[in-house]
């Protein structure tokens, strides 16, 4: 296993310890946190086993921090057709 595998499941198993814990702001700062820690890990990733594993690492990722993917595809739908 590669250093940017082993980091990403790093970051996969901190992002599901933290979500364990109660906030009162339902886990955003810390998102915004995981989000900046885990797009240069993705990058990583690819660097280092290419494109395919990448991209599951990213889907992962995804299913991991869904309500920010969500919001953001509501933003960008909303700013391209002006619903």
């Amino acid at each position: 296993m590669t250093l940017s595998l082993i980091l990403a499941c790093l970051w996969a198993l901190a992002a599901n310890l933290i979500a364990m814990t109660p906030s009162r702001d339902y886990h955003w700062r810390v998102a915004y946190v995981l989000i900046a820690l885990g797009i240069p890990i993705l990058g990583y990733v690819t660097m280092q086993n290419g494109p395919w594993v990448g991209l599951l690492v990213m889907a992962a990722g995804m299913s991991i921090l869904r309500w920010p993917v969500i919001y953001f595809s509501r933003w960008v739908r909303s700013r391209t057709f002006g619903e």
